[in-house]
């Protein structure tokens, strides 16, 4: 009977009339990962803008502000062009349901949009200063909250990849962030002012980095999709980008050029954008075979019988 089992040939994963075992997400590009590079920089400068407004750093809050409410509506249009039409977005806004990402998502969302606006739109005009500093400040709580909530809406799915990655893309995502708004801000203040918005670069690239490696190597065969294919180049791009744009920015506090400030935030933004869409598309390509489905499935039922033979 041993010698009939070694014999057997090992399985093919193979699904039902060669269909994939889940649906994959049907989310399109550039709308999705342009959304989420988005929410993600409208998030992180007003958290930016917030941490200004109570340091007296007004030259540097009014253009993360700016970014902010920028950054917000224009990712709003990209998750309107990704739903199809805008009563679907108001739809959303009709109930609230704590316990779906989607729904919590869309309040956060047009909380934050709301409230950048207002405090982009006192910076420019002059108009209702207190009203506008309210909201500058409310951001600050709304933003943290923009800026990683979309990590959740990710991973809190049955994509193999993205659910089994959901600790270390909220890192990521919220690095990716702080890059990113970190290089708007740096290039967009005086540069005397930008270095708050340096060091927020210079920490979210760490970040970022750190949870990109931690990914792909914690998540066993679940790790393949984001080292393989055109995801795999992408998230790679993205951690040179990345890292490279990262150690421009901490350069670029020790000159008075600001050419390598100009940089840093090309290669940080071109940086966030890729990883964006080789997390996607890694999400995908997991879903699309049924191995990363099966394999996993299968070790945790023998990790469950190894534990009640062992109990």
């Amino acid at each position: 009977m041993s010698r009939e089992r070694a014999m057997v040939p090992d399985a093919e994963f193979r699904s039902y009339y060669g269909q994939p075992i889940i649906k994959g997400p049907l989310w399109h590009e550039p709308h999705m990962p342009a959304y989420l590079y988005l929410g993600g920089l409208s998030g992180a400068s007003s958290l930016l803008a917030a941490g200004c407004e109570l340091t007296g750093r007004d030259r540097l809050a009014a253009p993360a502000k700016i970014a902010a409410a920028a950054a917000g509506t224009a990712g709003a249009a990209f998750l309107v062009a990704e739903l199809g039409r805008p009563e679907r977005f108001l739809n959303m806004l009709r109930v609230f349901k704590p316990t779906s990402p989607m729904s919590v998502g869309s309040w956060i969302l047009a909380a934050q949009s709301g409230l950048a606006a207002v405090a982009a739109g006192s910076a420019v005009t002059g108009l209702l200063p207190a009203v506008g500093r309210a909201a500058g400040l409310a951001t600050g709580v709304t933003g943290p909250m923009m800026a990683t909530y979309t990590a959740v809406l990710v991973s809190d799915t049955a994509v193999p990849s993205w659910h089994a990655g959901h600790r270390e893309l909220a890192f990521l995502f919220a690095g990716s962030a702080l890059a990113s708004a970190g290089a708007v801000a740096m290039v967009a203040a005086p540069h005397r002012e930008a270095g708050p918005a340096r060091r927020m670069a210079v920490i979210g690239a760490a970040v970022e980095t750190v949870a990109s490696e931690v990914l792909e190597r914690r998540l066993g065969i679940l790790s393949e999709p984001y080292r393989e294919g055109s995801a795999g180049r992408l998230m790679r791009a993205a951690r040179v980008l990345t890292v490279t744009g990262g150690a421009l920015a901490a350069v670029s506090g020790l000159t008075k050029w600001r050419t390598p400030s100009v940089l840093s935030a090309a290669a940080l933004t071109a940086g966030s954008l890729c990883a964006r869409f080789g997390v996607l598309r890694a999400g995908r390509a997991s879903a699309a075979d049924p191995k990363y489905t099966v394999v996993p499935q299968r070790e945790r039922v023998a990790a469950r019988e190894r534990n009640r033979a062992g109990g």
